[in-house]
């Protein structure tokens, strides 16, 4: 990519696209499109047939999508399913017919198989099965990945897909229902101080491990290989490190600096029992993270801080 080259974001008002949108911008990159899902609907395949032939952009970061956690993913799981389907069938195929130089699909963790060792190879793709409650989400991201090899195989297209794991930063959705664990946590810890509650219930055992990556060292992960790397299959983005929820909690308590205490509801589901990433591959193609886990809880805090009004 050049400095002029003509780029779209899909998605980039999302914490991932927004993030990929600030590096960019960062670099030097003034070419930049964006649509928001007002002005165009991804799932529509003649909208985004007919802003391709208009904008025939040169490179594209796919990093729209139907996102939420355990909640939403199980709520919602024809639209989980459907919509992400059509969001990336409509903006490779346009991609392919518009001739983009070059495409990164984004994906999620959650492709591996419930049970898959640990931590998490990129080949351990499609060899057992899922985890149920995010199930629809999983087999589009996994759907994607494939139409991207497709494309790759039969005429030629340099499309990459990155898997990134669990994210958090600026512009993270503070849902009470439909967000992820670490901002849903940021959410609950800062209300119960300013209500001065004596308890902070939380979802599950407490047991699971999970690895948290800010979005903002996915942006730049992102913006490395889209330079650097142009093989079929995928490339794991993470940190490579993992901690409970458990211990999660409890930067997150510090960081907020509620004084109650945590319990936990056992009754309510756990998910996977642990997804930390093999970043092997990535760490081969000479990139690292940067942002260590209780800075980034802080950023994160204090974007919550100004953004969530009370």
């Amino acid at each position: 990519m050049n400095k002029n080259s003509k780029i779209y974001i899909a998605g980039h008002r999302g914490m991932v696209g927004s993030a990929i949108y600030r590096k960019l911008e960062k670099e030097g990159f003034t070419n930049l499109i964006t649509r928001t899902s007002a002005e165009l609907d991804l799932r529509n395949q003649q909208q985004v047939a007919d802003f391709f032939s208009k904008e025939k952009p040169d490179y594209v970061f796919l990093a729209a999508a139907k996102v939420g956690g355990i909640v939403a993913n199980n709520t919602y799981r024809a639209e989980f399913l459907y919509d992400n389907l059509q969001i990336q069938n409509n903006v490779i195929h346009s991609s392919y017919i518009n001739g983009v130089t070059k495409l990164m699909f984004l994906g999620s963790s959650c492709i591996y198989p419930k049970m898959a060792p640990q931590p998490l190879k990129e080949e351990y793709l499609l060899t057992g099965p899922l985890e149920e409650t995010n199930e629809p989400y999983a087999i589009a991201k996994i759907a994607g990945i494939k139409l991207c090899d497709a494309y790759r195989a039969q005429y030629g297209c340099n499309y990459i897909s990155v898997m990134p794991t669990n994210l958090y930063g600026y512009n993270d959705n503070y849902h009470p229902q439909n967000s992820h664990v670490l901002p849903a946590l940021i959410r609950r810890f800062h209300e119960a101080k300013e209500q001065n509650r004596p308890t902070v219930t939380i979802w599950g055992s407490g047991t699971p491990k999970r690895e948290f990556l800010f979005a903002d060292d996915l942006a730049a992960a992102c913006y490395y290989l889209m330079q650097n790397y142009n093989e079929p299959g995928l490339v794991n983005i993470g940190t490579g490190e993992d901690l409970s929820i458990n211990d999660l909690a409890l930067i997150v308590k510090k960081t907020v600096g509620y004084e109650g205490s945590i319990e936990f509801d056992t009754s309510k589901p756990d998910g996977t029992p642990r997804k930390l990433m093999d970043v092997s591959k990535l760490h081969s193609q000479g990139w690292k993270h940067t942002i260590e886990l209780e800075e980034g809880i802080q950023l994160a805090y204090q974007d919550f801080l100004e953004k969530i009004l009370f």
